[in-house]
């Protein structure tokens, strides 16, 4: 796998959960195994820190130790992209200058978030993250987080940037994102699918890859689907797309996508269910849907 400065954004990226302790602490150790499974399972990178790491809610000393750990037990692997979500440019450029030590392979940032912002708003913080940024930086647009949409001529505009690798779309909605496979394409700008029931359909559009944090719970169809893509069975890639539609059910099982995800890790022994707002902590009984869930999936 290529790493370093010159490597491609492209492939099965697994938005990593950040799996925690009781008391909300990390868990490096479940960390490890977690990590584990994901490279020696055939992904081509990792996202880490991001929502599905629940990156919102870590300080930037724990996100620090966080990829550490994940780079330790990854070795050069897979290349890693390292998130830094904040409210404001000032505190993005921040954490960018505090996490310039962890030399990962990618930075990324998502809009400003809280305030509503104009296009305009923007690229100006894209512009000033770009330049700071000592990695290539990739867009988050995830809109219903941030409440900030990135508009398909903003993508344009930032697509030109010397320092931007390319975009991770969790819209869901998949215009825009087409018509950005569809229309003037750059081989230095990278078009990454977040939104796992669009995973095939990005591909059989000519995406370069998919991020995604329900490859968390099973990443097997995820990196079977890639390899179908690159030998052009897009009868593979179908099937593949099926077998996420299922195991999705995971996500609307209790009414919070990541706590699910992180269910389903504990469940296979390398993760915990934990949440750092423990109040999102599964119950037991909730659990056990997802076990039951899951139990039909590998029937499949």
């Amino acid at each position: 796998m290529k790493t370093g400065p010159n490597c491609k954004l492209h492939g099965i990226i697994p938005a990593i959960v950040t799996p925690l302790r009781p008391n909300g602490d990390v868990d490096e150790a479940l960390l490890r195994k977690q990590t584990e499974y994901l490279v020696s399972s055939g992904v081509n990178g990792l996202f880490v820190c991001g929502g599905t790491g629940e990156g919102a809610y870590l300080t930037t000393a724990e996100k620090k130790r966080v990829f550490e750990v994940i780079q330790e037990t990854a070795a050069g692997r897979v290349f890693l992209c390292l998130a830094v979500i904040n409210s404001n440019t000032r505190a993005t450029l921040a954490e960018l200058e505090a996490l310039s030590i962890c030399k990962p392979d990618f930075f990324v940032s998502t809009p400003p978030y809280y305030h509503a912002m104009t296009q305009q708003d923007i690229l100006s913080h894209y512009a000033a993250v770009t330049a700071a940024s000592t990695a290539p930086v990739i867009l988050y647009n995830i809109p219903s987080t941030t409440h900030n949409t990135i508009e398909l001529d903003t993508v344009y505009a930032l697509s030109k940037l010397p320092n931007v690798a390319g975009i991770k779309d969790s819209s869901g909605n998949f215009v825009p994102f087409s018509r950005g496979l569809f229309g003037p394409r750059s081989d230095q700008f990278a078009w990454i699918q977040g939104e796992d029931y669009l995973c095939g359909s990005a591909l059989l559009c000519g995406g370069d890859g998919m991020v995604s944090g329900l490859s968390n719970a099973r990443v097997e169809p995820y990196v079977e689907m890639y390899r179908a893509y690159e030998q052009g069975d897009t009868d593979k890639i179908i099937e593949c797309q099926r077998r996420i539609n299922f195991l999705y059910r995971v996500i609307h099982s209790c009414g919070n996508g990541n706590a699910a995800i992180k269910a389903v890790t504990e469940l296979a022994g390398r993760g915990a269910r934990y949440m750092r707002q423990g109040s999102m902590n599964l119950t037991d009984e909730q659990v056990a849907v997802i076990a039951q869930i899951m139990a039909e999936y590998e029937a499949l």
